[in-house]
């Protein structure tokens, strides 16, 4: 089959960044809502009947009810009126109602793509897999949301980082196919060093928004709200208390909020070197510009963090956060994009 015209290219593309840029708009929701604590207000997964909201005095009163067995309500709400109710449920609700969005989105014009025959052989099951994808990650969602409805009025910080992670994944995934698509410009020779670097530091962005899952898990953002050092120590009391060891590593609050802190200085030097090799690189111009971008970014993304710990993660600059760890990433696949191998 010959290759798809250079204007249907184009469509998918734009296609596949509206539905990355629906993700991310998503993972910021998504944070938000957990910050709310109105992650745990509904307590059934309607794949269908869940599209509209209780329309009825009857239909709260019996979602309300609903929320009232759950520990969330009986240990930490409890006494909370149906008003109340309401403010923590719209939230959740458009955080699943955006999710439905985003698989409707990525399955529909697929579908016509295929159907008219626009899209290349070998690109189809990268494609296809883009709404699966999505919609696995709403399964991930429901099993997160469970997590948190049997003994503790929370959500596991394993499955809450694996939600993420993969929504990251599937962003970054789609970002790639997109920039192939969008790509008219000569091939760059890289030296092969540099790519395998650019891949570096985009996996290594990801694993610090990974570890940002478990920060958020744990609720370890509203302890050791200092900075530089973690209540006077570089190394916080505690660190290792919890047995297994490992075990430290994803739920002691110290030792989580440490490894967060520990890859953003490590970002810090990263990054910087990395942006610098490639300004002294072989490279066409267009190539380079992005590099003082990402160096750039990262500092914004520093200082956005700095000040989310220290006022103890307030729910708009948290959020910010969250949506700068996004765009940080964005321009990581970016430069790897830009010195991928042709």
């Amino acid at each position: 089959m010959t290759p798809a015209p250079v204007p249907h290219q184009k469509h998918i593309a734009i296609w596949l960044l509206i539905v990355a840029a629906m993700i991310f708009v998503m993972v910021v929701l998504g944070g938000t809502t957990r910050l709310t604590r109105s992650g745990l207000s509904i307590v059934e997964w309607r794949l269908f009947e869940g599209t509209l909201p209780p329309l009825t005095e009857a239909h709260w009163q019996e979602m309300f009810d609903l929320y009232k067995k759950t520990p969330e309500y009986q240990k930490i709400n409890v006494g909370m009126d149906i008003a109340g109710f309401e403010k923590i449920f719209w939230l959740e609700y458009l955080h699943r109602l955006w999710g439905r969005l985003i698989f409707f989105v990525a399955l529909v014009p697929l579908l016509w793509f295929l159907w008219r025959g626009h899209i290349e052989k070998k690109l189809i099951p990268r494609m296809v897999a883009v709404p699966l994808l999505v919609a696995l990650n709403g399964v991930l969602g429901w099993l997160m949301v469970a997590s948190g409805l049997i003994d503790l009025p929370r959500v596991s910080p394993y499955r809450l980082t694996a939600h993420l992670g993969l929504a990251v994944a599937i962003y970054a995934y789609i970002l790639w196919m997109a920039l192939n698509l969008v790509s008219e410009r000569a091939p760059v020779v890289a030296p092969p060093g540099l790519r395998r670097f650019a891949h570096a530091v985009t996996g290594l962005v990801f694993l610090m928004i990974l570890s940002g899952g478990f920060v958020a898990g744990t609720k370890a953002g509203f302890a050791f709200n200092t900075f530089p050092l973690m209540n006077g120590q570089f190394f916080p009391e505690g660190m290792y208390a919890m047995q297994p060891f490992w075990i430290n590593l994803f739920e002691n609050i110290a030792t989580v909020q440490f490894n967060h802190r520990l890859l953003a200085y490590l970002l810090c030097l990263v990054i910087p070197f990395f942006g610098w090799k490639m300004t002294r690189a072989n490279l066409p111009n267009w190539a380079r510009r992005v590099a003082p971008w990402l160096v750039g970014w990262l500092m914004v993304q520093v200082l956005l963090g700095i000040a989310t710990l220290i006022n103890f993660t307030p729910v708009p600059l948290a959020a910010v956060h969250q949506a700068g760890a996004l765009i940080l990433l964005s321009l990581a696949v970016y430069c790897a994009h830009a010195l991928r191998a042709r």
